[in-house]
Parts: structure tokens; sequence; C-alpha cells
């Protein structure tokens, strides 16, 4: 069990440090007259994929400088399994930052070596964990390359490595997948996965919302420096979903099917793809009403080829709660 900072502790407060790896309470962050974070709070759940989005300058990168003790708060304060934040902790946390930070003209074993010392590995550990990653990602003929020698998805794997092979309790990935071609970032994507699965937490930065809607359980969205949204992916899309499904009916009578179809409910051009040769709408239906009311209602006239409820995707989400605010 973490060892709590205070000798008295709510049971509200005792759940939180016990359910959450890391928790960042009313940070605070400014720079001369400009505010970068205002009282933001998150709650990193214990082994899930925690997206932190935001636009450009909202506030993010701050935020993770923050966690990795890089800059410090204004205000607030950030627990690590129960415990304020301290530099003892740079061994519980992995950060690969979206500006890397491999020396060029260093070796690769070399410096992989160098850095997983930092993290406080000894040097036997160090070659076991890098013999052990080099040899999955295949790549141990690149020992002694130069980085300079490496293209640039070839030297994120090696920054990748350097990441996460001291087995840190928290990872911090800020737009990890870039200068990957698709198959290294579906395996890297895979490795994300594996690593949570394995207990790791994670915090995914990124502006790619279809690797947030494969990896994220929870997500926080940042907007000029202020917090906007948070929660579960699952239960914000839920709250997010108007009730509107995508529907293609073939009929005889297409005309006389529309004009009926406006008139008992809301709809749209639809333009998903199909083979068939059908009516195909939006039909957005009442909040309590059931689904089977409308296929019941669509089966009446004619041949139902496609129903498909709109699930908000994340990008629809981030853009609608930004223009929103």
């Amino acid at each position: 069990m973490a060892a709590f900072f205070v000798k008295s502790i709510s049971l509200p407060k005792f759940i939180q440090y016990m359910n959450n790896l890391l928790v960042a309470e009313n940070i605070v962050k400014t720079f001369g007259d400009y505010t970068a974070l205002s009282n933001v709070s998150i709650e990193v759940p214990k082994g899930s994929i925690f997206g932190l989005l935001g636009p450009n300058g909202a506030g993010k990168t701050t935020l993770i400088r923050i966690i990795n003790q890089i800059t410090m708060p204004d205000q607030g304060l950030v627990t690590l399994d129960g415990e304020p934040l301290k530099p003892d902790h740079i061994k519980d946390i992995g950060y690969l930052p979206e500006e890397r930070g491999l020396y060029k003209s260093m070796k690769v074993g070399e410096q992989a070596l160098y850095l997983a010392q930092l993290k406080g590995l000894s040097n036997a550990e160090a070659k076991k964990q890098l013999k052990y990653w080099f040899d999955k990602f295949e790549i141990g003929d690149w020992w002694n390359k130069k980085i300079q020698e490496l293209s640039k998805g070839m030297a994120q794997k090696i920054q990748f490595i350097v990441t996460v092979l001291h087995k840190p309790k928290l990872l911090i990935f800020d737009e990890p997948f870039s200068g990957f071609d698709p198959i290294n970032a579906n395996m890297i994507k895979d490795e994300i996965l594996q690593l949570r699965d394995d207990g790791a937490t994670v915090i995914f930065s990124t502006h790619r919302m279809e690797s947030v809607e494969e990896l994220c359980d929870h997500i926080a969205l940042i907007h000029e420096s202020n917090k906007i949204l948070d929660g579960k992916l699952l239960d914000i899309k839920r709250a997010y979903k108007s009730n509107t499904f995508e529907v293609g009916l073939i009929t005889d009578n297409k005309s006389e099917v529309t004009q009926s179809l406006k008139g008992k409910f809301e709809i749209a051009d639809a333009t998903f793809k199909t083979i068939n040769d059908e009516l195909k709408f939006n039909i957005k239906i009442e909040n309590g009403a059931s689904p089977n009311e409308l296929v019941s209602y669509l089966t009446s006239k004619g041949e139902l080829t496609h129903f498909v409820e709109v699930v908000p995707s994340v990008s629809d989400i981030f853009i609608q709660t930004v223009q929103n605010n």
C-alpha cells in the first residue's frame, strides 16, 4: 500500500488515492502574464490508459512537465501512488517527450545503457532489459550504430525502449507514433496495450483521435488552460450520443416513404457506402423512445438493409466541446 502523506485522511480522499496512481489537484501555472494552467485537476486510475487531449497551446505539455518535475506548479498538489511528488519518483516515471532527446553522435547501445542507469538500473540489469527489447524489436544489429545513422522511425524505437525498460509505474507518451509508418505504429500500439495489461499506468497525449479511440480508457480535455471535459471514454460517448441512426431502406415508393418519415422523425441525408439502390437517412428518435419502434416502422415500409447507431467519435466530441467553450 502507498505511504500516505497525512496521518489522518478522510474516506473519500483515501479511496481517491487508492484507486488512482496519479492525482493532480487544482494545478495553477503562470508564465508572467500568461496562464498556462488554471485550477486543473485530473485523476489517472491505476492500470489505465489516460488520454490527455487539447488543441496546441492548451496546457497539456505544461501539465506533463509538472508531473515530470521539469517545472513546478505555482499552486496545487500532485501525488503519485498516494505520496506528494518528490525527486525520488523520477525512477517510477517513464517519459517519451514529443521532442525527442537522444544524443545523435553517441552509439545506440552506449546511450541506451547510460539512460537506463540514470533510471536506477544496474549495468547488468540494464543490459538484460536492453537485450530483451532489442531482440523483441529485432534491432540487435543497431547496437554499434550512431543515432544520426538511423531513420526517424528507427530512432523512435530506441527512444521508446529507453522510456519503458526500467518498468516504471507511470508511463507518459507524448505523440508516441510520430515518425512511424503504419506497421510500426501498430507494433508500438500493441506494446502500449501490453504494458497496461502488465500493470503499468499510461498517460497518452496525441492529436491522432483514432489512436485515442483504440487505446484510451479515460480522457481529459484541456482548452485555454482549463479542463473542460473528463471521465471514462465510454461514459462520455454515451453522454454525447444523439439517438441518431443510419438507415438504409429499399422501397418501391421512395417519395411517399420519405414524406412519411419526415412527418414522424427528424431526418437528414446520410452518405454511408452501400451496394444497394436505397433510401439513406440519418434518423433521430426522441429521448426515451425505443429503437425497436423505429425498426418496426421501417420494416413496414420496405426492406431494411442498414441500421446502425451513430456513435460520436472522439474527434466529434473534441471539436464540439472546444467550439462550445
